[in-house]
């Protein structure tokens, strides 16, 4: 197949899982979706690759905008884009960043077995559920004031490490080392903060969880063996973000937007992707106050997991040392960074605002952002599945400077929408299927939860990593599956 007929659309085959949308009209550059031919009859259901289309007309665009494998229908920009905008020419845009800035996943690895854990699943979902915030609204595991806030704003992991949360190797471990360098918190709202105050250490809702996995196959020894990865071991994956202040940051700086930037946001297509122009003062406040928001989800993650690690001292009677609890990686998957890179032929630098929504980081062996734990390997991509698949365990592919701006897939990636999924599944149902027949233990909130997560919601995860892998964007590691979930 040379082109592929998706209505409104057709795409043209580049090469293999490369399909190209050409420029046309007011396109500023072409669109490319990676995926594959069964993805990407998933992917033409929505309106994932109109949206796609309408990103290209965002000022400063460099290349081509791009639709990971698992990309489905977003909030302007789709959800598993990426765009990469001239940081001096071009522009930064919240809603290609999301609700939920700083949404991602952290990985901890134990030196349990999944013997260990056999036949204590029910009492290890119970406690971790009791103990690990979830659901709507407040509630974290810290008491804090806005002083608090604030100061995780600026600071990010290293104000865990202040407080008893957090060991060393935990910031050395996390993306940025869990602090991002401009971070400004007077640019955060008041309303923004006092949403926050109360969410520190906490899932939220929606698709958010935490998992305890084990690891069922390992594809690349050597790569495993610097993760600290091996089969049949326990794994714990957080997924969530910063809560209601990021969701009210990105509203803030879109209404400001909208007030500010009129002529701008009356050029493209879909007011959606209201975006301030590189260079101007409400850019550099979105950037600072982003990258506050940035840490607030680090420290969110960092809080999860800590109180992870009381959960599993007091379950297997030993501390955290003795189980070896310690961070593999923590990446971010809802951001937008100042990143160099090269586009011309020429071997030409150029600064960008590298947008990634639902797409995470993956930057290759020797770059010089990896972690110096990884460099030798490449850095940690994590990928989750649904509650009822497996997850995975990437490394950054060498193709991925050249292909994609350092990035692959984020995630399965949805196929139904929430309303339907509760339409069409039972939460109790679903629950008691996953116990029974593939011994996997889920808590939630509520049954309409569970239902919104069902398994059947989602693509396949394995033929989204089968892509990442062959296109050389995101290297295969190892694969884990689920032994119990807790969920908002």
């Amino acid at each position: 197949m040379t082109t592929f007929d998706a209505g409104e659309f057709e795409l043209e085959r580049v090469r293999e899982h490369v399909w190209e949308l050409p420029r046309t009209g007011e396109m500023r550059v072409p669109a490319r979706v990676l995926a594959s031919e069964s993805l990407l009859e998933e992917i033409s259901d929505d309106k994932t690759l109109e949206q796609l289309r309408n990103t290209t007309h965002l000022p400063g665009i460099t290349n081509y905008a791009i639709c990971m494998p698992d990309g489905h229908q977003g909030y302007g920009f789709p959800v598993g884009g990426v765009g990469a905008m001239d940081a001096e020419t071009g522009c930064i845009s919240p809603g290609a960043v999301g609700y939920d800035i700083n949404c991602g996943v952290r990985m901890m690895k134990t030196n349990l077995t999944y013997e260990d854990v056999q036949g204590r699943e029910r009492e290890l979902v119970d406690s971790l559920f009791a103990n690990v915030p979830s659901g709507l609204g407040g509630g974290g595991v810290v008491e804090s004031g806005i002083d608090t806030v604030e100061a995780v704003l600026e600071r990010g992991v290293d104000w865990a490490l202040e407080h008893d949360y957090a060991v060393e190797s935990d910031l050395t471990h996390c993306e940025d080392e869990g602090v991002r360098a401009g971070a400004d918190a007077s640019l955060v709202s008041q309303k923004a903060k006092d949403r926050g105050k109360n969410q520190l250490g906490s899932l939220g809702s929606g698709n958010h969880f935490l998992e305890v996995q084990r690891v069922t196959d390992v594809y690349d020894d050597a790569v495993a063996d610097a993760f600290g990865l091996r089969e049949d071991q326990i794994v714990v994956l957080i997924h969530c973000g910063s809560r209601g202040l990021g969701h009210q940051t990105c509203n803030d700086y879109l209404r400001k937007i909208e007030q500010h930037h009129q002529g701008l946001l009356s050029q493209l297509p879909d007011k959606e992707l209201a975006a301030a122009p590189a260079g101007s003062q409400l850019a550099a406040e979105y950037y600072g106050a982003m990258n506050a928001a940035i840490n607030f989800a680090w420290v969110n993650r960092q809080l999860i997991m800590h109180r992870t690690r009381r959960v599993f001292e007091r379950v297997f009677d030993r501390d955290r040392e003795a189980m070896e609890m310690d961070l593999l990686y923590d990446v971010a998957h809802n951001i937008a960074k100042k990143e160099t890179h090269t586009i011309d032929a020429d071997g030409t630098e150029r600064e960008l605002y590298v947008h990634r929504k639902g797409a995470t980081r993956a930057f290759p062996a020797g770059h010089p952002e990896v972690p110096a734990a990884y460099r030798d390997v490449g850095q940690p991509v994590i990928i989750p599945g649904s509650m009822g698949a497996g997850s995975y365990v990437l490394r950054g592919g060498e193709r991925s400077m050249d292909l994609t701006f350092g990035s692959t897939a984020h995630g399965a990636g949805r196929l139904m929408s929430r309303t339907r999924a509760k339409n069409e599944y039972w939460g109790g149902d679903v629950r008691d299927e996953l116990e029974r027949d593939q011994q996997i233990f889920v808590k939630a909130q509520s049954g309409a939860t569970v239902a919104e997560e069902a398994p059947g919601v989602y693509k396949d995860v394995d033929e989204v990593v089968r892509v990442s892998d062959e296109l050389g964007i995101g290297d295969k590691v190892a694969r884990t599956f689920p032994v119990c979930n807790i969920k908002g």
